[in-house]
């Protein structure tokens, strides 16, 4: 959420933050219009409660004379009744005012590339154990799904019988890759200073909305009705929320948390794309990295937290770039963001595997995260980032498909054998 006096009082920054992103200023237009009835009602009230206190005075100055008070206590009941109806007013403003501010997304960063869609993302860098190049095949690679019947690891027809289409059933050698991958990428991350998180992946709506998924994406969530709960598309909404409404010491900062959870999308408007495979399902297992740190650090901190997710990726030694998102491709609360797309030789491109954000204060101003600096007065809002370190589903299919063998089989990256017990898969 953005600062109100930022968007009241420096309105064309907020315009042309939306007119960079692609959205209508009408949503600008809503709030603005509601923030001024709310403030001249305030200032309305305020001038009322100064003549009742005035008037109070008065009428102890008329008692204490023995004086007529009839008339002036009438006056006083009716700047009561006009207070009391007029801040019941007040209160649906202010919240109508905050429901539009929770809409408006994030201004991003100035270093932010300019661009209308993701056909204008920007390339940083490129990796591959060959120098940048992904390796090529003497035979003509398979896609993941291919590779995953020949070897009868995943099957995505028992899944959609038992949970229906976008769901897959990992077996065997699938499964322990799976579970081979999220202890890899927990212990990799916490031998690097983040605490390990094992987080409900049932939360309330509050959590939601701190994080930026609600109001504005309700349509992409699974949800229970009685009681109502929100399934996590992401460890980022439990793992972010651990901190709402608290008080840090600037002693605790910087927090490093890391979390594995299963992740729930609808994946609604993505209707055909990505129907086979792994790349696009409802549930999906996934290991994360969150962090709260001091404004002036959370730059430095989004490039650390970009190499570490990198770091997996290199010890894996899966191919992959980096891209700097536009303006019109960056996600609602981030100032800015770095996917890592990692090479699928099967679909002979790069796919998204992490995306690393800084969202500066926006969603601790959501959430009410702050903290105190040491010997000053009053409290700052903290900086949130996060990155997926890495999605597991994801990792499977690069690896199925990088480390594919001619004869079919595949090598599995040295790193991992010793989670998997062994070396090929046959």
């Amino acid at each position: 959420m953005l600062d109100v006096k930022v968007v009241r009082e420096n309105t064309s920054r907020v315009e042309e933050s939306l007119r960079k992103r692609n959205y209508g200023l009408s949503i600008l237009d809503r709030f603005l219009k509601i923030e001024n009835e709310r403030r001249e009602l305030l200032r309305l009230i305020e001038e009322k409660r100064g003549r009742r206190n005035k008037i109070s005075e008065e009428i102890a100055k008329l008692k204490k004379g023995k004086k007529d008070v009839v008339l002036i206590l009438a006056e006083a009941k009716d700047i009561s009744d006009f207070i009391t109806e007029k801040e019941e007013r007040l209160k649906v403003l202010e919240e109508e005012a905050r429901q539009e501010l929770l809409i408006i997304p994030n201004i991003p960063h100035k270093s932010v590339p300019a661009g209308k869609d993701e056909t204008e993302n920007v390339e940083i860098r490129k990796w591959s154990a060959s120098g940048g190049v992904p390796k090529e095949f003497d035979f003509p690679p398979l896609n993941h799904w291919d590779i995953a019947a020949m070897h009868d690891i995943i099957d995505f027809d028992r899944a959609s019988k038992i949970a229906g289409a976008r769901f897959s059933l990992m077996k065997g050698m699938g499964a322990r890759l799976e579970r081979a991958l999220m202890n890899f990428m927990l212990d990799l991350n916490t031998s690097k200073g983040y605490k390990e998180i094992l987080p409900p992946i049932l939360v309330n709506r509050e959590s939601m909305t701190g994080t930026g998924q609600l109001p504005k994406f309700e349509m992409e969530l699974f949800k229970t009705a009685d009681p109502e709960f929100y399934l996590i598309p992401t460890a980022e909404v439990p793992v972010t929320n651990i901190h709402r409404d608290e008080i840090l010491n600037e002693g605790d900062l910087p927090i490093y948390y890391t979390a594995y959870t299963p992740c729930f999308r609808r994946e609604a408007g993505s209707y055909g794309k990505d129907t086979r495979g792994l790349i696009r399902q409802h549930q999906f297992n996934k290991v994360e990295i969150v962090k709260f740190v001091k404004p002036e650090d959370s730059y430095n901190e989004l490039e650390k937290l970009t190499n570490d997710a990198e770091d997996i990726l290199q010890r894996l030694g899966l191919p992959y770039r980096v891209i700097a998102l536009c303006t019109g491709d960056l996600g609602f609360s981030a100032a800015k963001t770095y996917d890592l797309e990692v090479w699928l030789p099967g679909q002979q491109r790069y796919r998204e595997i992490s995306s690393c954000s800084n969202f500066e204060d926006f969603q601790a101003r959501r959430a009410n995260i702050r903290f105190k600096r040491e010997g000053k007065k009053g409290t700052e809002f903290v900086h949130t980032l996060n990155g997926s370190a890495l999605a597991i589903g994801r990792t499977v299919v690069a690896i199925l498909e990088n480390y594919q063998q001619k004869d079919g089989s595949v090598v599995i990256p040295e790193a991992l054998r010793e989670y998997m017990g062994v070396e090929v898969i046959r």
